[in-house]
């Protein structure tokens, strides 16, 4: 992640209390959609960091219609956001809305918000188009001088977002998701510690993987958790991984093997000495 200096740090804590007021004043009063995209153009300028003039665009035109807001990061479209009036319940449709008019302009995320409830997607382009919701931020539950919520806000600065640091933290969140660790949890590698520890506790009793792993499937992990698409893509992920380490090893194999011309060298040595 990209670093959060002290200014920026300020910025965003300063804008939190001018801008959170703003918000709950908005959401008693129920205001419209547009007056919604006026609030967070505030919000993205004086908080998050973009350029009023230069990053933000208003109502992008996505084949024959409009995403509301677009945000640009040294002159090149790099986040879309469709806003709802403050009011409104973030639904599916409202997903697969902005996730369309990412995937007809290439972009990879998105954000879904009614200014209240940002919600930050990575767009999947596999067949058919993904979508992962990778966080999921109550505005009017950050706290101003709490670190931990000033570094959820600062994956959405301009700062974060030109150094890729919402790629990083989506590679974070899918190394320690749980269909990942799930299906690591069925890996022989882990099944033989498992044994082995299982060995010690009872030293007379024979376990065999297949017993393991059925006992971790039925009764320890959430069916779920190994099946669907996700699931899948973290088997993909640990096959392609297993392959590598494979590879790795016969290639040490064939490295420590004398070569032909090392035993020619050897015997001609023996030769010339006998």
């Amino acid at each position: 992640m990209a670093t959060i200096t002290q200014k920026i740090h300020s910025r965003i804590s300063e804008g939190l209390k001018r801008f959170q007021p703003i918000v709950e004043s908005a959401k008693i009063r129920d205001v419209s959609e547009s007056d919604t995209v006026v609030m967070l153009t505030g919000i993205l300028s004086e908080i998050l960091g973009y350029d009023k003039y230069l990053d933000i665009t208003t109502e992008l035109a996505i084949r024959g219609t409009y995403c509301d807001l677009a945000l640009k990061i040294d002159g090149k479209l790099s986040l879309l956001i469709e806003a709802k009036a403050i009011g409104i319940e973030l639904k599916e449709p409202h997903v697969k809305q902005v996730v369309d008019y990412a995937a007809n302009k290439g972009i990879e995320w998105v954000i879904l918000t009614n200014s209240v409830n940002w919600r930050v997607y990575k767009v999947i382009f596999s067949k058919p188009i993904q979508n992962v919701l990778v966080c999921d931020v109550d505005f009017l539950k950050l706290r101003p001088k709490a670190n931990e919520d000033i570094e959820k806000i600062f994956l959405l600065c301009k700062e974060a977002v030109s150094k890729s640091s919402l790629d990083d933290y989506f590679t974070q969140k899918q190394a320690t998701n749980r269909f990942m660790i799930g299906n690591l949890l069925c890996e022989d590698s882990i099944l033989n510690t498992l044994k082995k520890e299982l060995k010690q506790i009872y030293p007379d009793i024979k376990v065999t993987n297949d017993e393991i792993r059925s006992v971790l499937t039925t009764d320890v992990i959430k069916r779920e958790i190994l099946t669907g698409e996700e699931s899948e893509e973290a088997k993909r992920k640990i096959v392609k991984a297993n392959k590598k380490k494979e590879k790795i090893k016969a290639d040490k194999k064939v490295e420590s093997v004398p070569t032909n011309s090392g035993i020619e060298i050897l015997a001609k040595t023996e030769d010339t000495q006998n």
